[in-house]
């Protein structure tokens, strides 16, 4: 005759579907949003970051709900909060997706376009810039706080959208669209100022052509158009100049500057030894 295990407390019950809940809608920002996302981080990883948050959300998310019981209810709920967390880390990640796009129109600008290598960070095929500015802006992510941010929201939205809540789907497909939409016009500003250097750039390249059309403006170009699009080097120590008598070059460009008298000094020195 066999043994029936005793059932589950109806608190701990509640509580474990409460965290399983709570893991669907975190679970989102795993998908699309930033640095949570990127492939560098391992799945396993993820799955312990995951379950980390959830856990300390729970109390959050269960505190003054009601948890469903019935299966199918749970079932709903659990699609509910799937949909929840995916809008809510997509609306992240259309800021890094702008962000990718306008380094991708300054890569075809340029020319970089042309070869194209592995990002790290979405494990795609991406140019030059696209993957400079997608690292620059998850550093600048992280540095600022953004992934406290994050973390903060999903907090949040559980005051907003309630376990028991059902979101407007109207409003939230609305939201989608209009998010989507705005990604192109979002990378176009920011890269419009290296936009406008290239353009002028073009434009100056292509009088140069119709003055000397001996000259091959597209190897020539092109250097420039990398010179423009990229950010300038810093000054060199010897295209220091001193405007007055009171300035001076920088310390550490009056140490890299060879004095001229140093070949006259190590003359010398090399005549008095061979003199001795």
């Amino acid at each position: 005759m066999g043994t029936q295990l005793p059932a589950l407390p109806d608190v701990a019950t509640a509580q474990l579907v409460g965290f399983v809940l709570v893991v669907a809608r975190v679970g989102g920002i795993f998908v699309f949003a930033p640095v949570f996302s990127s492939r560098l981080v391992p799945a396993r990883v993820k799955v312990l970051l995951a379950l980390a948050i959830s856990l300390a959300l729970t109390p959050i998310a269960t505190g003054k709900q009601q948890v469903p019981s019935e299966t199918i209810d749970i079932a709903t709920v659990l699609v509910k909060e799937i949909a929840v967390g995916l809008g809510f880390a997509l609306a992240i990640g259309m800021l890094a997706a702008a962000i990718q796009m306008g380094a991708s129109l300054l890569d075809t600008l340029i020319g970089f376009s042309f070869g194209s290598l592995v990002d790290p960070l979405t494990n795609v095929q991406s140019s030059v810039l696209a993957q400079v500015y997608a690292m620059v802006a998850s550093v600048v992510f992280v540095i600022t706080g953004g992934d406290h941010l994050v973390i903060q929201g999903l907090a949040r939205s559980y005051e907003l959208i309630p376990l028991d809540a059902v979101p407007d789907m109207s409003a939230l497909a609305s939201l989608v669209t209009t998010g989507l939409a705005s990604i192109s016009l979002i990378g176009i500003e920011i890269a419009a100022p290296v936009v406008i250097a290239l353009v002028l750039t073009d434009a100056a390249f292509g009088i140069v052509s119709r003055v000397a059309p001996q000259m091959n403006v597209y190897f020539v170009g092109l250097p420039a158009k990398i010179l423009a699009g990229s950010p300038s080097p810093a000054p060199r120590c010897r295209s220091w100049r001193s405007t007055s008598k009171t300035s001076s070059a920088p310390p550490s460009c009056a140490r890299s500057r060879p004095s001229r008298d140093e070949p006259r000094k190590a003359q010398r020195r090399r005549l008095d030894g061979a003199a001795q």
